[in-house]
């Protein structure tokens, strides 16, 4: 910092008139000596006609930075400093540097000329010092803020504050003080320099300085933070570098470099997309700068292993052949006929048009039918790998599109899991049980599912773990499900629904002679001959043993044939044969007990108070019998069986229209008013809800008021109204094969469900008798035994039945009468 001047400079006299000089990036503050170089012609020229050492020269700034050159008075700043030129020095590039020195402020009255040079008309403004207790807090706040950018490490020299203290001679001098040598912008120079008053000077000092350090104290912490990590990183460079020389002394880093190279081989002859292979190239560049031991290393390591063992070339495949498509899903599967069909017209429509875009299946339907095995035989048929991965009971979006790389044991979702095992982009892959995803606080797994199942979306399937896109579009996806409400609305809607309502009879034994009887066999270590059943064998299990829709119960079933046979066949002689096992039907009650559905079926007969209603499962069709009995008192009813609110109602409404047709169907009307009624439906710990059960209701009540009994081989369904009609209900193709199970011989369904028997198997129309209702009293007429038949009729037996009321009808009409097997 140059000397400061003595006191007297400021009372030297300033003319009235002065040569006048516009500085544009200089600011010259009252008792400062600066050094200007000086180009502008004008300039040169006054400072040439001014020779003397002690010239004074009138030096103002211009009001606009950017102008080129300013000669009028509106171009300048109305205060500017009278200066004396104390040196100058000629430089080799026709300019000259000048020192020059403040002496005052003064204010411009006018410009007199501006050729050849400035000439101006001045006035010296003099320096009042205000006293009191506002200035000295001024000046006292001023030097502890400049005391702190010293602290602060902003460059300043650690005497500046010295400086200051040693030359304070008022507030004016110390705002021009630090204006001058703090390193203030020249615009805030500018407005410091033309500001007259003490006070508003300090006052302007005080808040540059606020702001300026207000910003080196940011500046500080972050050069502070940044020196740190720089530290940091030096010292661990300097380490990894000891370490890795050490480590190549002792021949400790072949393995590593050894195989850092043979993954940048993978890579470079791998068929990645270009960013995976960017992806790789980087992982790979930072696996050469770590050691092998090292946690990040192997975190590196098993990104860059996933990345090359997904399959992201698309194989070439043959056209479909849907000759053996056909024939594949015949080999494995028995009946079914109406989902194969749409199996082999979506396998069509694939053929013909190469897109990889179109709707994903959902097989639904009751457990054991065969959904998952049917997905298995679509992959045969295309000839692809086939992957299977259960999604129920998924509750964390994470296993869907994977783990974010934050820990070491992050991997991608189940999804590119399940790509990377079948080693190919167009694998055709079931999600089993989707209906049963659930959600919690660790996200929705079926929102995410969305992006894998929409065709719009899964051409570029974002997994966390991996962070980047692969394309889902060529992977055949098959979803199943038990129960479609349970998928949601959003995920429902991009699925194409397949309905798989379960077997008959002779299904049933088909699929037992074809896979279950060879299973069984091949899982105990069981010879062709050593375990043999006849067809009869087979039927007679299927009717006694097993009451499903799907076959897994007779599986179960077989294999408990299976583990016998095996203990017979161990327990032999050493190198003895035994005899062959030849299981009849007549040999079942030895082999697996007493049949419990053919036990049953013994015992239901004709009875008051009884008739049978057709339910829908989870797992299926179901006969659901309901009870009713008459005690004295007062007209009350009582409901019991864990009924549901729309089941109660149904019982409401089915009263309320018997008690109004009483005298038509010879009903004492006093009868509901001297007795209770007790409504029952078994398998009490089961929920039963629904409104297919109310015609049911109303034909156990007017069989319990009128003493006439109920046929037992006749089951029905359909929601009743309070005037008896009879509406339509759903799952008919579920509950008239439980009824075809069940050995039911007639059914009664809703007349507007005639559209749903086209869905029914032909063995299954051929052997029941199905009657069209449209009112709840051909129901009742249709279901009632006469009075006088007392006698319950077993169900097998021929017996009476009712004749068909008027206007019920029977469709399809039986083209015979085939025999019921028993059981």
């Amino acid at each position: 910092m140059a000397e400061v001047p003595q006191p007297p400079l400021s009372a030297l006299p300033i003319p009235g008139e002065l040569p006048g000089l516009c500085l544009f990036s200089t600011v010259v503050f009252p008792l400062d000596v600066v050094s200007v170089q000086v180009n502008r012609p004008r300039s040169l020229r006054m400072i040439a006609a001014h020779e003397g050492e002690s010239a004074l020269v009138a030096v103002f700034f211009p009001r606009d930075p950017e102008a080129q050159d300013a000669v009028e008075a509106a171009d300048l700043l109305p205060v500017g400093v009278a200066c004396r030129v104390i040196h100058r020095m000629r430089m080799p590039n026709d300019t000259v540097q000048v020192v020059f020195q403040g002496l005052r402020r003064i204010r411009l009255r006018e410009v007199l000329q501006s050729e050849p040079w400035l000439k101006l008309s001045v006035e010296a403004l003099e320096e009042r010092e205000p006293r009191g207790s506002e200035i000295d807090g001024l000046i006292y706040r001023c030097m502890e803020m400049v005391d702190a950018l010293v602290k602060a490490e902003t460059g300043l020299p650690p005497e500046m504050v010295n400086v200051l203290r040693m030359n304070i001679a008022g507030g004016g001098r110390l705002a021009d003080l630090i204006a001058a040598h703090l390193g203030f912008p020249v615009e805030v120079k500018r407005r410091i320099v033309g500001t007259e008053g003490v006070r508003e000077r300090l006052q302007l000092v005080e808040e540059v300085l606020q702001e300026h350090l207000a910003r080196a104290q940011v500046e500080g912490d972050v050069a502070r933070k940044t020196r740190a990590g720089l530290d940091a990183r030096q010292r661990e460079h300097i380490l990894r570098a000891q370490l890795q020389t050490i480590r190549h002394e002792l021949g400790m880093d072949a393995d590593g470099e050894a195989e850092v190279a043979g993954l940048r081989a993978r890579v470079a002859e791998a068929p990645l997309t270009d960013e995976a292979r960017k992806a790789a190239t980087r992982e790979l560049d930072r696996m050469a700068g770590m050691p092998a031991a090292s946690s990040e290393y192997h975190v590196a390591r098993t990104y860059v292993a996933w990345i090359l063992d997904l399959p992201w070339a698309l194989p070439a495949r043959p056209p479909v052949d849907l000759a053996r498509a056909r024939a594949i899903l015949d080999r494995d599967h028995a009946g079914l006929e109406e989902v194969k069909e749409r199996i082999l017209q979506f396998l069509a429509v694939r053929r013909l048009k190469d897109d990889p875009r179109g709707p994903i299946l959902c097989l639904a339907g009751p457990p054991g039918v065969g959904k998952t095995s049917l997905g298995r035989s679509i992959a045969e048929a295309l000839g692809r790998p086939f992957v299977r991965v259960s999604v129920g009971g998924m509750r964390d979006e994470a296993e869907v599109k994977g783990h974010r790389r934050t820990y070491v044991g992050a991997m991608p979702g189940k999804v590119l899991q399940g790509l990377k095992r079948a080693a190919a982009r167009d694998a055709v892959f079931v999600l089993d049980e989707i209906d049963k995803m659930g959600s919690d606080a660790r996200g929705d797994p079926s929102s995410a599912m969305l992006e894998v199942l929409d065709p719009e979306q899964n051409g570029a399937f974002l997994d966390h773990y991996l962070d980047l896109p692969f394309d889902l579009s060529r992977v055949f996806f098959v979803a199943t499900a038990n129960v479609l409400e349970d998928i949601p609305g959003p995920l429902r809607d991009r699925m194409e629904v397949v309905s798989l309502s379960g077997y008959t009879l002779q299904e049933k034994v088909a699929i037992a002679r074809q896979h279950l009887v060879p299973r069984v066999r091949h899982e105990h270590g069981l010879a062709a001959r050593d375990l043999v059943l006849d067809d009869a064998a087979l039927a007679a299990l299927v009717e006694g043993y097993t009451r499903e829709a799907g076959v897994r119960d007779l599986q179960r079933r077989r294999a408990a044939h299976g583990r016998q046979r095996a203990v017979e066949v161990a327990c032999a002689a050493s190198g003895a044969r035994t005899r062959p096992l030849r299981v009849r039907a007549r040999d079942l009650e030895r082999l697996l007990g007493a049949a419990p559905f053919e036990a049953t079926e013994r015992l239901r007969v004709a009875q008051v108070g009884v008739a049978l209603g057709l339910a829908w499962t989870p797992a299926g069709g179901d006969i659901l019998p309901i009870e009713a009995t008459l005690v004295a008192g007062t007209g009350q009813a009582k409901l019991t069986g864990r009924l549901g609110e729309v089941m109660r109602e149904s019982f409401d409404a089915a009263l309320s229209w018997l008690r109004s047709q009483a005298a038509s169907l010879g009903i004492d009307p006093e009868a509901f008013r001297r007795h209770d009624v007790h409504l029952h439906v078994p398998a009490g710990a089961t929920p039963k809800d629904g409104p297919s059960a109310g015609v049911t209701i109303a034909t156990c009540l007017a069989s319990l008021y009128s003493g006439r009994p109920v046929r037992a081989d006749l089951a029905m369904t359909g929601e009743i109204t309070l005037k008896g009609r009879v509406l339509p209900v759903g799952g008919i193709k579920e509950k008239v094969l439980a009824a075809h199970r069940a050995g039911v011989r007639t059914v009664l369904l809703p007349a507007a469900n005639r559209k749903d028997l086209a869905r029914l198997p032909v063995g299954v129309r051929e052997g029941l008798e199905i009657v069209l209702t449209s009112e709840a009293r051909q129901n009742v007429l249709a279901a009632l035994l006469p009075a006088a038949r007392t006698a319950p009729s077993p169900v097998r037996g021929r017996g009476t039945t009712a004749s068909r009321p008027r206007g019920a009808t029977t469709a399809p009409p039986p083209a015979r009468r085939s025999a019921r097997p028993r059981g």
